[in-house]
């Protein structure tokens, strides 16, 4: 592992979790990992409704967008992290993959995207722990 990680979190529209998770660990890491996120199928927008519950824990998305999946980016990173992209996340070898199975926040009630977030932010402390020997 590098001295500073770079992690990729993926799911399908990077309109909901995968846009949590990123500024979930950007914020927790403080520098010490460098962040990405993506979508096999971007949204044009980010979910209105995932915006309202970062901004309640003090996290702004409004300067976020959904990005494309790319090979670079994938590449760059040392973690792959995918939340129901399926099989549309290349794989290679010597990166490190995980899949977190969670639900996907479109159509959800601001509980509901709540929840998943604080159970992403739970996962996100966990992996920076794992990466950096520290919280």
């Amino acid at each position: 592992m590098p001295d500073v990680p770079e992690v990729l979190f993926v799911c399908v529209h990077n309109a909901g979790r995968s846009q949590m998770a990123a500024a979930l660990l950007d914020h927790h890491a403080r520098g010490r990992v460098r962040v990405r996120s993506a979508g096999s199928a971007p949204a044009d927008r980010i979910n209105p409704a995932v915006h309202e519950v970062m901004a309640e824990i003090g996290l702004d998305l409004t300067k976020q967008f959904p990005k494309p999946l790319t090979d670079d980016a994938v590449r760059a990173a040392d973690v792959v992290v995918t939340m129901g992209c399926g099989d549309a996340c290349p794989v290679y070898p010597g990166k490190r993959y995980l899949d977190w199975e969670l639900p996907d926040p479109a159509d959800r009630t601001t509980d509901d995207i709540r929840s998943i977030r604080d159970e992403i932010d739970a996962r996100v402390r966990a992996l920076l722990a794992e990466l950096t020997g520290t919280l």
